[in-house]
């Protein structure tokens, strides 16, 4: 059974760090792509980026580039999403995603199994 469950959110001021993590089973971990999306409330769900299944490819929302880091270690079978001088507006349930591959056109990857999501609250 294929499994990716998220964690690592919680409440952190504008300005501030958070790491989180996604952990996954049930699939070979070193030949998939794996994405991260949010969601803020009211608004539609966003891809934020992606990491290919090798580690050496990723790719970001133009919103995030240059503050939020993807990466993976093999012996864990884990995700991370470094985010760094977080802004109110990256407040949402953020999730991560098996994607059927990882490229500039991520977004039209098959999303085919979803974790449950975690929260992130940056407040101003």
């Amino acid at each position: 059974e294929v499994q990716l469950v998220e964690s690592g959110g919680g409440l952190v001021q504008a300005g501030g760090s958070l790491r989180l993590s996604c952990t996954t089973s049930g699939f070979t971990f070193d030949v998939n792509a794996i994405g991260w999306f949010r969601q803020a409330p009211g608004k539609e769900r966003e891809g934020v980026g992606c990491i290919g299944g090798g580690g050496r490819r990723t790719y970001y929302a133009d919103s995030v580039k240059g503050r939020f880091t993807i990466s993976r270690v093999s012996a864990k079978n884990t995700v991370y999403l470094e985010m760094n001088s977080l802004k109110p507006e990256d407040t949402g349930v953020y999730y991560c995603v098996l994607l059927s591959y990882c490229s500039l056109t991520y977004l039209h990857a098959a999303r085919n199994y979803w974790g449950q999501g975690t929260q992130v609250i940056v407040s101003s």
